[in-house]
């Protein structure tokens, strides 16, 4: 992830900066140094988003002197300091929104994660994150859920196949159905190296997809009764994957109807940022 994350880091920087931070170089004196600290302000956190955080201090001024006190995938209470700073004001003024919007927003994916892993504890399932990401931001939004205790889903097109409604529309396949679609996954050159999936809705497409064999079928949009019903049928011959509408008040019930994924787009779409400062010193 080096190289991509450098190129999304300095973009980030790119975009704040510009061609350069001109409050700083109006009112701050260029050779003033300084110290500050990364501090939690709030009760219960995930961290997350430390490495392109301490890039993005370090791609602004090599010279800042980093001491991260958490690492990735830590939990951090009110209070807390997260990371300490020293060098030139300027220096930590220019880079301290970009690094906080990582840590933040990064932050925020690991602790909803967190929560939802804590939730279904008792259950033998894995919470799986999915591809509803921020354009350009999939792999440490990833990185963020695996910090937090979740599973990745696939990463994108390219590494898993996962034969949807709207591949039976268009695929020109419709006469044939979900066995068709399997068979023809199954054909396809590479396919024998990676997964493949299929979405159902109601119980008869489960039946459907079932006689397809395909190695994981998800269950899109079930009730909870309908859910566990699917769990029965199946008998543990193939993998269920339970995915749409589960939030934190409903997945202890998803959870004990025995599927073996929970998939939350939630996690990194709708992950509320958490609460970090930045805080000088002198």
């Amino acid at each position: 992830m080096s190289q991509g994350l450098e190129r999304v880091v300095r973009l980030a920087l790119e975009e704040d900066i510009g061609p350069g931070d001109i409050t700083s170089q109006l009112v701050v004196p260029a050779d003033h140094l300084s110290r500050a600290e990364v501090i939690a302000k709030q009760d219960f956190l995930v961290l997350s988003g430390v490495e392109p955080a301490a890039l993005a201090f370090r791609l602004v001024d090599p010279e800042v002197k980093q001491e991260w006190r958490r690492a990735e995938g830590d939990l951090v209470t009110r209070g807390e300091v997260v990371c300490e700073l020293a060098g030139r004001a300027r220096s930590l003024l220019a880079s301290e929104r970009v690094a906080l919007n990582f840590l933040q927003r990064l932050s925020g994916i690991a602790t909803l994660t967190r929560r939802f892993v804590e939730a279904i504890k008792p259950y033998k399932v894995r919470i799986l994150d999915t591809r509803k990401t921020t354009p350009g931001l999939r792999a440490l939004e990833k990185a963020a859920v695996r910090a937090g205790g979740g599973s990745n889903h696939r990463f994108g097109l390219y590494d898993a196949i996962l034969i949807k409604d709207n591949h039976l529309a268009v695929g020109g396949i419709a006469s044939g159905g979900i066995a068709r679609a399997v068979s023809l996954a199954r054909q396809g050159r590479g396919a024998e190296a990676v997964k493949v999936e299929v979405e159902v809705t109601d119980l008869a497409g489960l039946e459907e997809a079932l006689a397809a064999g395909p190695d994981i079928i998800m269950l899109d949009n079930m009730s909870v009764d309908m859910t566990a019903e699917a769990v029965r049928r199946v008998g543990g011959r193939i993998s269920l994957e339970a995915s749409g509408g589960i939030k934190l008040t409903n997945v202890v019930e998803v959870a004990a109807t025995g599927v073996d994924y929970i998939s939350v787009g939630a996690l990194t779409h709708s992950a509320p940022a958490v609460d970090l400062s930045l805080e000088f010193l002198v």
